[in-house]
């Protein structure tokens, strides 16, 4: 991994994701401020993080109401330096790659404003998987529709792949995007792994047993995930290489669909992974960052602050799950307390992270492979 190598003793970190989040760049919160008069409003448009937009960060944003956001991925800074209130139609959108978003806007006399937009992306954005050049239009009119101003970007589309860190790994918790539970190639592997279960059975928690009980349940469980993985010829390859602005602070994580797929993760995409794997059945994953490395934890019963972790990067190796639970364990203790960062994906929904769209969301992007592989599974292959 190249980011995960940042980490540094005392950095600051979100352990637990708590709203708001300090923005980067122009990610800015609603301000009012006073300014000198003049004759007419003006307006500023600014986009993304150093003009770049990051599909998380999109997702995340288009899905909160325009007047609880905490990050945008646009900003409008309307100066209105006149002697009376401004009223107007803002709207925002970039063609062919998202809808348009239409806020009604009231600035008084002598205040500034910066509104926050985030137009829903079409799937398209979901399927990108390189860095792509659009233009982002800014339109305002009055209430009635007369035009006043009219604006463009130029923005640069990150592939969904590129996950943001932020300095000192500020946007962690956005790791929770990757975790895809619903994907239909995580629910074929779900398929595969309860052939190594008793009574082939893959229950979560179960409420009525006893959280010894829970705890036994939770390890042959995610053993019958690993050896699953394993069986599908899952294997270590990096591949991590990303492009764009701010490449030390930004890699690429495959989503769990490709990993399967593509039968390759390197130790970041094999923790969404299993994460991907455990939420789908009810549990309650976690993800583990250390320097230079990343683990996946799953709580070992419904209420315990106890956590079963495994090295998901020697799944290809042919090594046992015991063997992964031991390195995963060995390779947390390791380090210091405040050089282990955890990112509880439970308190990322919490906080309105949830998975990105994809094209393993909706069936009527699966490939004929993929069709083939989730209906040989459901038949126990």
């Amino acid at each position: 991994m190249i980011l995960l190598a940042l980490l540094v003793a005392g950095g600051a970190f979100y352990p637990q994701l708590s709203l708001p989040l300090q923005a980067d760049s122009n990610m800015q919160p609603v301000q009012h401020i006073d300014i000198l008069k003049g004759t007419q409003p003006t307006y500023l448009f600014s986009a993304g993080i150093d003009g770049e937009i990051f599909p998380a960060f999109a997702n995340y944003s288009s899905l909160q109401r325009p007047n609880e956001r905490q990050i945008g991925t646009f900003i409008v800074t309307v100066s209105n330096s006149t002697d009376s209130t401004l009223k107007a139609k803002v709207s925002v959108q970039v063609p062919g790659w998202s809808d348009k978003e239409i806020q009604n806007v009231e600035v008084d006399a002598g205040e500034v404003r910066k509104l926050l937009f985030a137009p829903t992306f079409l799937p398209r954005l979901y399927r990108n998987h390189e860095i792509a050049p659009a233009t982002a239009e800014l339109q305002v009119t009055d209430p009635i529709g007369k035009p006043l101003f009219t604006d463009t970007a130029s923005v640069r589309l990150r592939s969904a792949d590129d996950i943001y860190w932020g300095k000192d790994f500020k946007f962690a918790p956005f790791i929770a995007s990757w975790v895809t539970p619903h994907d239909p190639r995580v629910e074929a592997v779900l398929a595969r792994a309860k052939e190594f279960m008793p009574a082939r059975r893959l229950p979560g928690y179960e409420e009525w047993k006893s959280p010894d009980q829970q705890r036994a349940s939770t390890f042959t469980q995610a053993k019958a995930i690993y050896r699953a993985l394993q069986q599908s010829g899952i294997s270590y390859v990096k591949s991590s290489l990303t492009f764009g602005r701010n490449p030390d602070v930004s890699e690429r994580v495959r989503l769990p669909g490709e990993s399967i797929a593509q039968q390759s993760a390197n130790c970041i995409d094999g923790v969404v992974m299993f994460a991907s794997l455990f939420e789908n059945l009810g549990m309650k994953p976690v993800v583990v960052l250390v320097p230079g490395h990343a683990y996946v934890g799953v709580r070992e019963s419904e209420d315990s602050d106890d956590y079963l972790y495994i090295e998901t990067a020697i799944t290809g190796r042919g090594a046992t799950f015991e063997n992964a639970v031991r390195a995963a364990e060995r390779g947390i203790a390791k380090h210091d307390d405040k050089d282990v960062r955890r990112i509880r994906i439970a308190l990322a929904r919490d906080s309105g992270i949830y998975p990105m769209p994809g094209p393993g969301h909706d069936s009527r992007h699966l490939t004929e492979e993929t069709e083939s592989e989730v209906a040989s599974s459901q038949v126990g292959h």
